[in-house]
C-alpha cells in the first residue's frame, strides 16, 4: 500500500485542539467574546493598526466576505472601529479601540502559554526549523491559490 502523507491531516487536527485549549484560556483570562478566529485578525491589527480592510485581508489570509462578517462581531462587541481612509473616504480602514488595547497584554500571555505548551520538548533549532518549513508550505498553497484564481477568471470563473 503506498504510503499517505498526513500533514495536512495533522495541521488541521493541531488547528482544531489549539483552538479549543486557546479558547478555554482566554476564558480562564476573563476574555469571553473572542474566539481563536477572532484573534487572529487582532493579533494582525496589534502588528499594525488603521489598515484597510483589503490590507488586513491579506495579512490574516482571509477571503474579503468572510473578513467583513468577522469584522462585524469584533466591531459590535466594541473591539474595532471602522473609520474612512484620510487619503480616500471611499476606502475604510480597521483601528483598534481602546477596549482593545487594553486586552492586548492579557492576550499575549496566553498566546505565549499556548506557545509553550505546543513547543514543549522542543528545541530552538527544531522550532526554527518546524516554522521555516510551515513557512514553505504556505508559501506553496498561496502560489497555488493565486494560480488557480488565474486559471478561473481565464476560464470563466469556473462555475456552471
Amino acid at each position: 500500500m503506498k504510503h499517505v502523507r498526513k500533514g495536512a491531516f495533522l495541521i488541521a487536527q493541531m488547528h482544531q485542539i489549539s483552538g479549543r485549549i486557546f479558547s478555554r484560556m482566554l476564558r480562564d483570562h476573563g476574555i469571553h467574546d473572542i474566539t481563536p478566529s477572532l484573534g487572529r485578525i487582532l493579533f494582525a491589527l496589534w502588528r499594525r493598526d488603521d489598515v484597510p480592510i483589503r490590507d488586513l485581508a491579506a495579512m490574516t489570509s482571509l477571503k474579503k466576505s468572510t473578513l467583513t462578517a468577522m469584522l462585524d462581531i469584533l466591531e459590535r462587541s466594541g473591539h474595532v472601529t471602522r473609520v474612512p481612509s484620510g487619503e480616500d473616504r471611499r476606502r475604510i480602514h480597521i483601528r483598534l479601540t481602546a477596549k482593545n488595547r487594553e486586552l492586548q497584554d492579557v492576550y499575549a500571555r496566553v498566546s505565549q502559554e499556548m506557545t509553550s505548551l505546543g513547543y514543549a520538548g522542543f528545541s530552538k533549532a527544531e522550532v526554527d526549523a518546524f516554522e521555516a518549513m510551515l513557512e514553505r508550505i504556505l508559501a506553496n498553497l498561496k502560489s497555488a491559490e493565486v494560480l488557480m484564481e488565474g486559471q478561473s477568471s481565464m476560464s470563466g470563473g469556473g462555475r456552471p
